[in-house]
């Protein structure tokens, strides 16, 4: 079907090259190849429309009355080929026009590195989606999407960013209250606040292990959210326990506003990965998107 369309198009410059200079031969030789070539894809395309294109004779070619009307639509399909060749051309100097992005929740807290990549390409209007829901990122006209864990979709190229662990915190004023937590199994008697996947319904399993094994807690449930930060904000505010990723709790931990807890117990590391539609030649917006993030957000 492709090879078929191309030699469609083929035959539409020929006949362009052919109206225009009148002949077969000044055709041939400004496409490079033999005035019987032009011929017959010109009498191809002649059977294909179902309309003879020229009055031939043995000193000249002319147009009929329907070859006429279908150069000057020739002409204008090759004219916006050429518009479109040079806005690309131009787009890749300075990328511009809509890029739609699919970001986790937790992606609202990378608005800095957006933010910035607003600043460097003035020219690209952003339009972000913030949601833990698995969009299909062809079928609803994506240009890219930002997940968490392994993905395999042969239809979508892969840059894998800087992935994050997560870590139980709590607020200081919580834990004079309570009793500091030395063991998984002390979290039964504190108030535990969770995260459920908006896609699923599922609690986000808190990563707790002891000698190589993951250990299973039926832990309270305090309170539950499918957004992170009314998580981070009612752990700052001493409601509790939270397992949150390392990156979002970073500064709230170095300003002691959070404490860090049971370290040692927990093992795990989600892999952060940007996608786009795969293509011999990704768009401009797009490189440049992947680029700018891959940068900043590299293992």
């Amino acid at each position: 079907m492709v090879s078929a369309k191309m030699d469609q198009l083929g035959a539409l410059s020929a006949f362009v090259h052919a109206a225009d200079g009148r002949s077969f031969t000044e055709a041939g030789r400004r496409l490079e190849v033999s005035s019987s070539a032009i011929g017959k894809a010109i009498t191809k395309l002649e059977e294909r429309l179902g309309v003879r294109l020229f009055h031939r004779s043995t000193r000249a070619i002319t147009l009929t009355a329907e070859g006429a009307l279908f150069l000057e639509r020739c002409h204008r399909i090759f004219a916006e080929l050429e518009v479109a060749e040079r806005e690309l051309t131009q787009a890749a100097g300075n990328p511009q026009g809509k890029l739609r992005i699919s970001l986790p929740q937790l992606g609202m807290r990378l608005m800095p590195h957006l933010i910035a990549f607003q600043q460097t390409y003035p020219a690209i209007e952003l339009e972000l989606d913030f949601s833990d829901r698995l969009v299909n990122v062809i079928e609803e006209g994506f240009d890219a999407v930002m997940r968490i864990g392994e993905v395999q979709d042969s239809r979508l190229m892969m840059r894998r960013l800087n992935g994050f662990s997560h870590r139980l915190v709590a607020a200081p004023k919580y834990l004079k209250a309570r009793r500091v937590p030395k063991a998984p199994a002390d979290l039964n008697a504190h108030a535990c606040l969770h995260y459920r996947y908006p896609s699923s319904g599922k609690l986000d399993p808190w990563p707790l292990f002891a000698d190589g094994k993951q250990i299973h807690l039926d832990l309270p449930q305090t309170a539950v959210t499918n957004a992170i930060d009314p998580l981070l904000a009612m752990a700052e505010a001493g409601q509790g326990i939270a397992c949150l990723p390392d990156f979002i709790v970073a500064l709230a931990i170095e300003e002691k506003r959070l404490v860090p807890l049971l370290d040692s117990y927990i093992q795990d590391r989600r892999t952060l990965s940007i996608l786009w539609p795969s293509s011999r030649q990704p768009l401009p917006k797009i490189k440049v998107f992947v680029d700018f993030l891959a940068a900043r957000l590299m293992p």
